[in-house]
């Protein structure tokens, strides 16, 4: 059904973040999203575009999107930057047929497994 109807759709900037969250979530290596901080600096700015570890900017149809995430002690982080980037733009623009401009993925901390007590 391709048919054009009147009308637009529009795309709130807080589903875009929770697409971006999830996908990065459920990829093996990422231990966590991080800059919990986020949260009081949106609240301050009145940013809605800004999620826990995620921060996107759109322009036009282009999303540039910025990641912070925690890894785990054991992956190439350079291999994983790059499944984040191939994973989180596949899902993006699956859902929302929007452009997908950048990802910038920055690995904030490494998370090493608390050692084990003999």
């Amino acid at each position: 059904m391709d048919e054009k109807v009147p009308g637009k759709v529009t795309v709130a900037s807080g589903v875009l973040v929770t697409i971006v969250q999830l996908t990065t979530q459920e990829i093996s290596g990422v231990h966590e999203m991080c800059a919990a901080w986020t949260r009081d600096v949106n609240r301050f700015l009145g940013d809605e575009r800004i999620g826990d570890g995620v921060e996107i900017r759109v322009d036009k149809d282009e999303i540039t999107i910025d990641l912070y995430i925690i890894v785990e002690h054991d992956v190439s982080m350079l291999q994983l930057g790059r499944r984040i980037q191939a994973e989180v733009a596949r899902a993006v623009e699956e859902m929302t047929s929007m452009d997908v401009k950048a990802i910038n993925v920055h690995i904030e901390d490494v998370h090493y497994p608390p050692a084990q007590l003999s």
